[in-house]
């Protein structure tokens, strides 16, 4: 084993190892894993951003930008409007949601078809009175298989497509994943749809919200006397005074009614504040400020003035990238910076106890604010969360919808058709949809997700050396050492397990971009065709249904779905099984070897 080899490994066995632990962010690890192997000589410095520039990357982006015009436009609204007639029984609602979340995402983002559909598919789960559990996960499966099919459905196709190119053969086709992938797909729907479901745990209390957040037993108004330590004081300044966790969601002035988003509006003297907190909290403040309990003697049964209704609420599951993930809510400062209040959170669909400004917040975590409409509106996209059953459907206007499904429709259409690659192709789909308004020039870079455009273009030179130095060779020798009278067939079925394994505790994109070069030098030991293993590889990255941390679908439903980590391989295994028991003979007779 040579130095290089040695450094190159090295660096993906700790690069793996910080991908498992989760303490930094994938994309910070990609970069790290860069720097490494070029300050070590190992990839020239010239090169070392040569990833940024991969056809894989452009297409990803163009992509990205693509499904925000397509949810723009109002494509996808469009299509969910039509689930609302599918019935209250549990087999029509998964069968419906998972074949049109997979429909969707076999061109667009998956997670962008995900996060559009998640708010119907917890609307369905509320009407019907289903408990959230039984939908969102078939939801998150169904977003993941619907990749499956065409090569832009998910990173992996697209990293494994453009690998092939660069290593001497033609790129796989925009449906040349089809055959395999639509089969895989429409198996697994249907088992879900039927079976599925079933094995997935049902919990009191995860469909309807309000068992979730139950706000009304906690609002409490206090009257400010003149000696109390709030008169005069900014409700910025609140904290200061008193450490009990409590909430100033309101004030009551002369009967008129104040909204608390200011931190510069000023308690006075005489002031009804209306407090969400628990008991707890709510005396230990009474004692630290001085105010007194609203509306007389303890015997006197008063209405409250401010009921829970009266107060504007939303629901928002914390992003896998949001930049709450990590913070707590005091380091925020919602208040401050955005005008609201943070009353509840969530997790695992039961809520956290703990003091609110101690909870730091973990992707799937869901939050319930509260704060003036607009300002509910503009920050819970800008703290990246997904709102999620008080979003409305929003149905585009037809010239729009019919335009932007035109602009991509010709792009596939001139990339099959061999007039440009798919990433031109696709790129220029993304600029006409900026050039006609369907998406503002304000709005297109935020519609990317730069983690993953940084994961891929610093993982790319990392893969491109795992290769260079021979190290994918090394491990492909050592593999066929191992099962030296291994038919290929064999030999499909362990490069598929392995993958999966990665893509269940690293992101998709790095597992496609680790094995490819395992794959070639696989093909090369056993003098077969690389087509049938590299195929496997773009399927078995893309089946990361074991954990919720293998991929940000599996993320992003495991808060609104009350799931625990343990819950995801009672449907992951047997969709996984089913997956190797179709794929491995399937794929040759696709791609013979």
């Amino acid at each position: 084993m040579t130095v290089d080899q040695i450094i190159v490994f090295g660096t993906l066995v700790a690069a793996l190892a910080l991908f498992i632990w989760g303490r930094w962010r994938y994309d910070v690890v990609a970069m790290m894993a860069l720097f490494a192997v070029v300050l070590t000589g190992v990839v020239d410095p010239e090169q070392a951003f040569s990833g940024f520039g991969h056809p894989a990357v452009i297409t990803v982006a163009a992509v990205l930008v693509i499904s925000r015009g397509l949810s723009n436009a109002g494509v996808v609204d469009l299509i969910a409007g039509w689930l609302a007639h599918v019935g209250k029984h549990p087999i029509l609602q998964v069968g419906s949601l998972t074949i049109v979340v997979a429909l969707c995402s076999g061109f667009m983002n998956n997670v962008g078809a995900l996060a559009l559909l998640l708010p119907v598919a917890i609307r369905m789960a509320r009407e019907s009175e289903q408990p959230a559990s039984r939908l969102l996960m078939p939801l998150a499966f169904g977003s993941l298989l619907g990749g499956l099919v065409t090569m832009i459905g998910t990173p992996p196709n697209i990293i494994v497509a453009t690998f092939r190119a660069r290593n001497g053969g033609e790129p796989f086709g925009m449906f040349d994943f089809s055959p395999v992938g639509a089969t895989l797909a429409a198996a697994c729907i249907l088992f879900i749809t039927l079976i599925g479901w079933r094995l997935l745990p049902k919990r009191k209390g995860e469909a309807q919200p309000n068992e979730l957040f139950e706000i009304e037993d906690y609002l409490a108004e206090l009257h400010v006397p003149e000696d109390s330590k709030l008169a005069g004081e900014t409700l910025s300044k609140v904290g200061d005074i008193s450490e009990a966790e409590v909430t100033i969601i309101g004030l009551l002035r002369n009967d008129r009614r104040i909204p608390a988003y200011s931190p510069y509006e000023i308690i006075r003297q005489g002031d009804i504040v209306v407090v969400q907190a628990s008991g707890e909290e709510l005396e230990e403040f009474v004692k630290d400020t001085g105010v007194t309990m609203a509306g007389g003697n303890k015997d006197e049964e008063k209405e409250p003035r401010v009921k829970a209704d009266d107060i504007n609420m939303a629901e928002a599951v914390v992003l896998p990238e949001s930049v709450m993930a990590g913070q707590s809510a005091r380091s925020l400062l919602l208040r401050l910076r955005h005008g609201i209040n943070l009353l509840a959170v969530a997790r695992q669909g039961q809520r956290l106890r703990e003091r609110l400004s101690r909870i730091r917040f973990r992707p799937g975590d869901v939050v319930l604010l509260q704060g003036a409409r607009d300002a509910l509106q503009e920050a819970i996209p800008d703290l990246g969360c997904l709102p999620l059953a008080q979003r409305d459907l929003q149905i585009g206007q037809p010239r729009r919808i019919i335009l932007s499904l035109l602009f991509f429709g010709g792009a596939i259409a001139a990339a099959v058709a061999n007039l440009a690659p798919i990433q031109i192709t696709l790129a220029c789909a993304a600029v006409v949809m900026v050039l006609t308004g369907i998406i503002s020039p304000r709005k297109l870079y935020d519609s990317i997700d730069w983690s993953v455009i940084i994961l891929l273009g610093a993982m790319i030179p990392v893969g491109q050396a795992l290769e260079d130095t021979g190290g994918a060779a090394l491990i492909a020798e050592g593999m066929l050492d191992l099962g030296a009278e291994w038919p290929p067939l064999l030999t499909l079925f362990v490069l598929m397990i392995v993958t999966m394994t990665l893509s269940d505790v690293i992101n998709n994109a790095a597992a496609a971009v680790l094995m490819c070069p395992i794959a070639f030098g696989l093909a090369a030991g056993l003098g077969v065709s690389a087509d049938p293993l590299l195929m496997g590889v773009a399927v078995a990255a893309s089946c990361a249904f074991l954990t919720p941390i293998g991929h940000q679908s599996n993320t992003l439903v495991m808060g609104p779905g009350g799931y625990k980590f343990g819950d995801y391989w009672r449907l992951g295994l047997p969709v996984q099984i089913i997956i190797l028991a179709i794929a491995v003979p399937l794929i040759p007779r696709v791609w013979p070897f």
